[in-house]
């Protein structure tokens, strides 16, 4: 898979996912209360979660969903100075 993770999306997944780790984390370690019961533990585990996916995708630069649905938002793959290039950069929500 190529790396389809860049720029502003990949700074949003390094501050977010972290972030989510730790209140995951703290809400499983009785640290911070979400809610009470099974929908508190749920929430805690859905951070948790979601967050070392985001953590993860910024780091390795690869997200499957965006490959799945044609999201590019790393700068590496086409020349954007072709009008080809532009064209491909606007549907993939990278700027030229």
């Amino acid at each position: 898979m190529q790396k389809n993770v860049g720029g502003f999306d990949r700074g949003i997944r390094v501050v977010v996912g972290p972030l989510l780790v730790l209140i995951g984390i703290a809400a499983l370690g009785g640290l911070l209360s979400l809610t009470a019961g099974s929908l508190g533990l749920a929430l805690a585990v859905i951070a948790l979660v979601s967050g070392a996916v985001l953590t993860t995708t910024a780091v390795t630069r690869k997200c499957p969903i965006n490959a799945r649905l044609s999201i590019d938002t790393s700068r590496g793959g086409v020349d954007s100075g072709s009008a080809a290039g532009r064209d491909e950069n606007r549907r993939a929500g990278r700027l030229s």
